[in-house]
């Protein structure tokens, strides 16, 4: 299994980001995808979700209606569009095969957010 992710960056309060992760060594078409977060001193946790078709997601409270997540089955990634950033999103983003709880024990190096003036 091979998770790559990219895309993060230093971002001002209000902008906007798109997130890419690659996928390789499984199936990617038969698994719900989901992105996570994980800030300084916090626990990682779900952010996005989507199932196999893409007709179905769901999103945590802090990020709904900012951001998006799609996924393209012909390139085996999964992406995430953020938003109207806040402080508050800054964190390393990761996603991970599975509807919120991570199928793999790997992860992949994530990509690091960070929304400062």
């Amino acid at each position: 299994v091979q998770l790559v992710e990219s895309g993060g960056g230093l971002v001002q309060p209000g902008g906007s980001l798109s997130l890419s992760c690659a996928a390789s060594g499984f199936t990617f078409s038969s698994y719900s995808m989901s992105w996570y977060r994980q800030a300084p001193g916090k626990e990682r946790e779900a952010v996005a979700v989507i199932d196999i078709t893409g007709g179905r997601r769901n999103y945590a409270d802090s990020v709904k209606g900012r951001f998006t997540i799609s996924r393209d089955n012909t390139k085996n990634t999964v992406y995430l569009q953020m938003n109207s950033l806040k402080p508050e999103d800054t964190a390393a983003y990761y996603c991970n095969a599975g509807w919120g709880m991570p199928v793999y024990a790997y992860w992949g190096q994530g990509t690091q957010v960070t929304v400062s003036s």
